[in-house]
C-alpha cells in the first residue's frame, strides 16, 4: 500500500525567541520532572537522575533544588555541561536541552523555588545549610510534540488507520533561546 501524504506535511517548526522561550516553558513545565544528566565531557558514562524542575525563568533558564554534598553538584564543578531529557506525555512533549549549569547559593532565591515537600530532601527545611540550586543555562534546544494536542493527535492516528492516508500531527524543531 503506497503511503499518501496529506496536506499537512511540514512537521519542521524551529522556534525563537520569546515563542521558543514559551514552548520550552510549557514542556518543561509540563513535565514536571526530567533526567538530569552530568559528567558530558569527561570520557566516562554520564549521570543521570530524575529531578524536579522548580522554574522555568522569563530568560528560559531551568531552576532546580539539589544538596551541596550531592554527587551531582560535585560533577557540575568539574564539567558544568548538562544534559536534560523531558517527557510530558506518553506520546508527545519530548524536549532535550543542552546547557551548561551553575550552583547558586542565593538565600532569597532558594525561599521563592522552596516547597514545603522539599521537607523530605532537606530536613531543616529552607534554612537547611545543605541546599543548593541548579541553574541551568540553555545552549541548545530541541522539541517535538503535536499540532493540535493529544486528542487530535489520536484522532488523526485513529483515521490514518481507517483510511490507510498519512495523517501525522508531530511537530518538532530547535528552540533559539
Amino acid at each position: 500500500m503506497e503511503n499518501q501524504q496529506t496536506s499537512e506535511n511540514n512537521h519542521n517548526q524551529s522556534l525563537s525567541g520569546k515563542e521558543a522561550i514559551a514552548k520550552l516553558t510549557e514542556l518543561a513545565e509540563g513535565a514536571k520532572t526530567c533526567f538530569f544528566c552530568t559528567s558530558i565531557k569527561t570520557g566516562l558514562p554520564l549521570t543521570a537522575s530524575p529531578m524536579e524542575l522548580l522554574k522555568v525563568d522569563e530568560e528560559g533558564n531551568l531552576w532546580f533544588m539539589s544538596a551541596k554534598d550531592s554527587q551531582r553538584n560535585q560533577e557540575l564543578q568539574t564539567d558544568p555541561f548538562t544534559h536534560l531529557f523531558f517527557q510530558e506525555h506518553q506520546h508527545a512533549g519530548f524536549l532535550n536541552v543542552y546547557g551548561i549549569s551553575e550552583i547558586i547559593l542565593d538565600k532569597a532565591k532558594i525561599e521563592e523555588l522552596w516547597k514545603p515537600l522539599h521537607k523530605v530532601w532537606f530536613q531543616e527545611g529552607v534554612d537547611d545549610p545543605n541546599i543548593s540550586l541548579i541553574k541551568v543555562v540553555p545552549t541548545q534546544s530541541y522539541y517535538w510534540d503535536t499540532k493540535n494536542g493529544q486528542v487530535v493527535a489520536f484522532a488523526k492516528m485513529a483515521l490514518s488507520l481507517v483510511t490507510g492516508k498519512t495523517m501525522d500531527d508531530s511537530i518538532e524543531g530547535k528552540l533559539e533561546l
